[in-house]
Order: C-alpha cells, then structure tokens, then sequence
C-alpha cells in the first residue's frame, strides 16, 4: 500500500487529485499540499519518523508550475535525500516532460487528470516500491567506537555477539567491540546471515561453531577460544542448524 504526497499551489486542482488518489485500493493514505515549503515539511516529517529500512513516503506527484519553488525545483531537492520518495509530475504543460524523466521522474500525467491515466502512474510507482522492497539487503558493515574514532567493522568478521544488558558485545579474532544494540535486534537483522541464538545471552555465527559439545546432559558449542553455553530452548534448533550444515 502506497503513501502519497499531492503538490498542486491551486486548491481545486489538488482536491480532484486527491479524490483520485485516495480512490485507488493500491493508495495506503494521501496528502496535499499547497506549495513547495509546505511539501518540503511533510516530506521531511515522513521521512523523520520512519523505521530504519522504510521510505516513510513512497511517491510524490509534483504540479511544475508554482509560486516560489517549481515542482521541478522540488524534485532537484528530493534528488538530495537518502531515501527520496518517488516523483510522478502533473502538469498542464507537455514542454517539460525531458526535463522531468532527466529527474528520474516516474511518469509524467497530463492535466486535464483522467482516472485512468492516473491509475497507470500508480501502477508503475507501485511496481517500482514493489521491486526496491525486494531488493533492499542488510549492510555488509556495522558501525563501532573505538577511541572516540567510528570505524565499520565487517559482519562477516564477528564470529558471536554477547549480550550486555541494553548493549552487545561483539567478537572477533583481533577482538571485541561494545556497540549500544539488543542482543534480540541483532538476531533478527542477521538471521539470514547464518547467526543463530545458542542463549538469552549468546548469539552466534553458525559457520564459526568448531565443535559442538554434550556433557552430563548440557550442550555447549566452541567458537575460536571462547567455549558457549547452549540454553535447553535452544538446543534442538542448535544441534539441527549444524547437522543440517555438515556434509552427508
């Protein structure tokens, strides 16, 4: 389901605009504005408060001519963003149409609006949020502080993350580094990297276990140097994620 952003400074244009808009079930929610500042502000309000892998707003649909900043001034700045909407522009003026796919612009509709013209831009905006929410991957890197200096540790180098109350610790052959995430998030995020939860306070990369160990009825694993717990929850998923890894 698509959010959308209206931009038209003529307040009939922008109703019947929105009318079409929020009639189509592919169209989650949809908003006006009435000029650029006002847009700029929503736009920068969506994207503030979204979560960490959301765009927060999914597409524009951008009038050209306005008082102030044109949509294809607009459009210029959103080009700047880290995660800009999409742009579709509405226009009365075919002259501009180079000048907006040079934007990158999506689709470019014509004024008078027609239903069904409106509902193609749609279409392709959908398609196009569509395949980038596919296409979207985890960082190869996470950011850690050592001396007050930021460096980006590489997520295939950890060989297991150790949960420090709201912290994590996380382990390397040269090392550990202490970074302010929950155990919990980091299993999620890294699920698909083969990191799998041996105990509440243990999660660990699957292709760094060396042996896996059972004495007395307790489970534990070998990482490098380090000897791990294996919590009775999870012991099963454990013992299975590494039969299923070794040859047959």
């Amino acid at each position: 389901m698509l959010r959308v952003l209206a931009v038209d400074d003529e307040a009939p244009a922008l109703e019947e605009l929105l009318y079409l808009l929020r009639s189509d079930p592919r169209i989650h929610s949809a908003e006006g504005a009435t000029c650029a500042t006002e847009a700029l502000r929503l736009i920068g309000a969506a994207l503030e408060g979204c979560q960490e892998g959301d765009r927060g707003l999914d597409v524009v649909f951008l009038d050209i001519h306005m008082a102030g900043l044109s949509g294809l001034d607009i459009a210029r700045l959103l080009a700047g963003f880290a995660r800009p909407p999409l742009v579709v522009f509405v226009t009365a003026h075919e002259g501009f149409a180079v000048r907006a796919f040079d934007l990158k612009a999506v689709d470019y509709v014509l004024k008078p609006v027609r239903g069904e013209r409106l509902a193609e831009a749609v279409r392709r905006v959908a398609e196009l949020v569509g395949d980038r929410a596919t296409t979207v991957q985890e960082p190869e890197q996470i950011a850690v502080e050592l001396g007050g200096v930021t460096r980006f540790l590489a997520i295939a180098d950890i060989t297991y993350a150790e949960a420090q109350g709201d912290y994590a610790r996380l382990h390397t052959a040269r090392g550990s580094h202490l970074v302010r995430i929950a155990l919990s998030t980091l299993e999620e995020r890294w699920r698909s990297r083969g990191f799998v939860r041996i105990h509440r306070s243990h999660l660990v990369a699957l292709d760094r276990i060396d042996e896996l160990r059972l004495e007395g009825g307790s489970m534990s694993v070998r990482v490098a140097e380090a000897e791990l717990p294996v919590s009775r929850r999870h012991a099963r998923t454990v013992r299975d994620r590494l039969l299923g890894r070794a040859p047959h």
